[in-house]
């Protein structure tokens, strides 16, 4: 879960590597560096830190090379220190090389080099990727010992590789990270996410798996392991860079949860027939015979894309009368799913490079069961190894914590169950409509719920130095309630746990007492009355309510200790309506602790490693 960018150009590539690492460090921030050629010697610096901390040091540095690599880390083997930041080099000190993933085998790969005189200076796995490629390169021409190297490692990378002598070329791998390569006039670049690229051009390639790329400022070539080359025409990105930039917000988050009635409508619009009031998927149309088939359906996901999921699990259940279950893409990879094929394994990913899903997404196709992506990122690992993929339309999110991407999850799955559940004929073309038409209105219901921002503000202000809370719903709003518990831990660094609300007597009332906040989800709903139920509990042993309820409803008033309201909408359709207080309370608390709101610690956004 690092960051990587490389550039060569008939202009000096310094500034363009230090603009394009500021638009990757939400995939790592705690180190960063950079290396250049220039009058044939490497020039190099790296730090631990953020970005700003090695721009000071470069500060008053004439470097004007026009080939370069840069990376911001994420740390995986050894802490953020300079010696284990990257660039790594050769022991001769002739090849630069940065990496995103984890080398599984470079103990013994280490043990070996030592014995044949390497010196290391970092206790990283990537160190070992720079001596190996140096071994190869006694005897082979770079692109051929860079080829030669990667073929001994096992795990997942994605490179960047220069050689002193040959500044005229850039090289790029990748297998279970992602790269793209960004086309421009004289120049070319390499990097771990399309915004990266865009202040420079908006034409890129995405590598596939085990695919390799060599860069000169007027040629790019594209080839596999073998060296055989891949002709692909590049990709045109539709959105443009200040979609990627803050437009004055003061964070990513903050700006992110207020695009949400934009990204639902968005992501809506693909999907929705509003003449007819009716879901089409056009891409499931390749699909459609073996989609017909299905008896069984498993959600596969990790951490926010995982809740989308529990929600997806009680929508597809409901309108299909399918069996439904959801598996955390980490434990399914590891287990042994009953999958076949007429199994429909949908795997939900913001990125579309989420380290456990895609192998999840392999595991299901080995066993033939047909596999569905459901993906906010064009030409990512994951749509390419699913049989077929929806995508979302949020938009970059590009703070750590997700939002607009979370609701954009939960629209396309809720649509997604709609058009099954016609297709099966378990509703009617009257129900289809009914709901389609309900669903058009959440994007102005959403900014309805935005209104109350300043009374959120107020609530954080009043709870922020809680230690602990809690976060309780039932059905449609049980997967929210871990949902709000994962935000607020993420950003304001405050334990929180969610539950489901029927389970508060079987263990968590114990926590409750009059220090201790509990945010009930109590929307109408068919457990609205079971829900006042739980939140009596909880005041009968002088606990905290914060409520979130249906506006009118006056039922809870004498209980909450804060109440937020959401229009009134279906129980199926709540948690779209539902999360975006959650969102911002975790939001305000955060700012008012002093937490660093884009990039939590210790996290990182695309989890591109086990």
């Amino acid at each position: 879960m690092c960051g990587i960018v490389g550039a060569i150009s008939q202009r000096p590539v310094r500034p363009i590597l230090l603009e394009a690492l500021r638009r990757l460090e939400y995939r790592g921030y705690d180190s960063s560096g950079l290396v250049t050629i220039q009058n044939g010697s490497f020039q190099w610096d790296k730090r631990p830190g953020k970005i700003r901390v090695l721009e000071d040091h470069l500060k008053g540095k004439n470097w004007n090379g026009h080939i370069g690599l840069g990376h911001t880390r994420w740390a995986t083997h050894g802490p953020p220190t300079r010696d284990n930041a990257h660039p790594h080099f050769s022991c001769d000190e002739k090849i630069a090389l940065v990496h995103n993933g984890i080398i599984e085998n470079y103990e013994s790969l280490k043990e070996n080099l030592i014995r044949r005189g390497h010196q290391f200076r970092s206790e990283t796995d990537t160190e070992i990727i720079a001596h190996l490629i140096e071994e190869h390169a006694k005897k082979n021409k770079p692109f051929v010992a860079v080829q030669k190297a990667i073929k001994e490692l096992e795990g997942s990378f994605a490179l960047g590789v220069m050689f002193r002598d040959h500044p005229d070329l850039l090289i790029g791998a990748r297998l279970n990270s992602p790269l793209v390569v960004g086309i421009g006039r004289n120049e070319n670049f390499i990097a771990s996410d399309v915004p990266a690229l865009l202040p420079f051009t908006k034409k890129v390639i995405y590598l596939n798996e085990n695919e390799m790329v060599q860069l000169q400022r007027d040629r790019v070539t594209v080839s596999d392991l073998n060296g055989r080359v891949k002709r692909r025409p590049p990709t045109t990105i539709t959105w443009d860079i200040t979609s990627a930039e803050k437009e004055g917000y003061p964070h990513f988050m903050l700006k992110e949860i207020f695009e949400q009635p934009r990204a639902v409508k968005t992501t809506t619009g693909y999907y929705v027939n509003r003449k007819k009031s009716c879901t089409e998927f056009a891409a499931l149309k390749p699909v459609l015979k073996k989609l017909n088939k299905i008896n069984r359906v498993i959600i596969t996901a990790c951490g926010t894309a995982w809740h989308a999921g529990l929600v997806g699990k009680y929508a597809l259940e409901e309108l299909t009368r399918l069996p439904v279950d959801v598996a955390i893409a980490s434990e399914f990879r590891y287990g042994n799913p009953v999958l076949n094929k007429n199994t429909l394994v949908l795997a939900i990913s913001q990125s579309g490079e989420t380290a456990d899903t895609l192998a999840a997404v392999r595991q299901a196709n080995e066993h033939g069961a047909l596999t569905l992506a459901i993906c906010n990122v064009v030409g990512s690992s994951i749509t390419r190894e699913a049989k077929a993929t929806i995508y979302t339309y949020a938009g970059p999110e590009i703070s750590v914590a997700s939002t607009k991407a979370y609701t954009s999850q939960l629209t396309l799955i809720l649509l997604l169950a709609i058009y099954l559940g016609r297709a099966r004929k378990t509703i009617t073309k009257q129900s289809e409509t009914k709901m389609i038409r309900e669903f058009l209105t959440l994007p102005k219901k959403i900014e309805a719920v935005l209104k109350t921002d300043q009374l959120i503000d107020k609530c954080a202000a009043q709870y922020r130095d809680a230690p602990n809370f809690m976060y309780i719903g039932r059905r449609y709003n049980f997967p929210n309630a871990y949902e709000g518990a994962l935000k607020l831990k993420e950003i304001s660094y405050t334990h929180a746990e969610g539950y489901g609300a029927g389970e508060m007597k079987h263990g968590p009332l114990a926590l409750v007492d009059n220090t201790f906040p509990t945010v009930a989800i109590a929307v109408q709903s068919s457990v609205h009355e079971k829900m006042v139920s739980n939140i009596q509990e909880i005041k009968a042993r002088s606990g905290i309510i914060i409520a979130i309820t249906t506006e009118g409803d006056k039922a809870i008033d004498h209980l909450a200790d804060c109440i937020i309201t959401v229009p009134e909408t279906s129980e199926m359709f709540s948690p779209i309506l539902t999360v975006i207080p959650l969102q911002l309370l975790a939001y305000h608390m955060a700012v008012k602790k002093g937490c660093p709101i884009d990039q939590p610690r210790n996290l990182a956004k695309s989890v591109t490693v086990e």
